[in-house]
């Protein structure tokens, strides 16, 4: 089983998009894009749809990242089990070049900590499907 977020989870992140004014943007960024389409004569029930979908990966980007990351790390788990190397083959290397010294050691731990998360659910995903 996976770990999901909790409605207070969902609560604080809706009221930090309000906060934000998130909506207030998306109402006046879809209303722009509206009148373009008609002045241009294209559906704007595709525009609709379009803005649907953006909004929803937004919103579920992060989500979206761990899943790829878990991903990786069950590769690898499943292909090799566990190596000493893990982080470092899971550390984008492009952008590591790119980071200060301070922030690479962040980047790092960071990294550690979600790839502990990922093989901890790994092993119970994996209990899960021996019991």
């Amino acid at each position: 089983m996976e770990s999901t977020k909790t409605l207070k989870q969902y609560c604080k992140e809706a009221k930090k998009r309000l906060k934000n004014g998130f909506w207030q943007n998306y109402e006046t960024e879809l209303k722009k894009e509206l009148e373009k389409a008609e002045d241009n004569g294209i559906n704007a029930n595709k525009i609709k749809e379009y803005y649907v979908a953006k909004v929803f990966n937004n919103i579920n980007k992060e989500e979206n990242e761990d899943e790829a990351f878990y991903k990786k790390v069950k590769s690898i788990l499943d292909t090799e089990g566990e190596i000493s190397n893990a982080i470092g083959r899971l550390t984008d290397k492009e952008y590591y070049e790119t980071l200060s010294y301070e922030e690479k050691q962040r980047y790092t731990l960071s990294l550690s900590e979600r790839y502990l998360k990922a093989k901890e659910r790994y092993v119970r995903e994996k209990e899960l499907l021996i019991n």
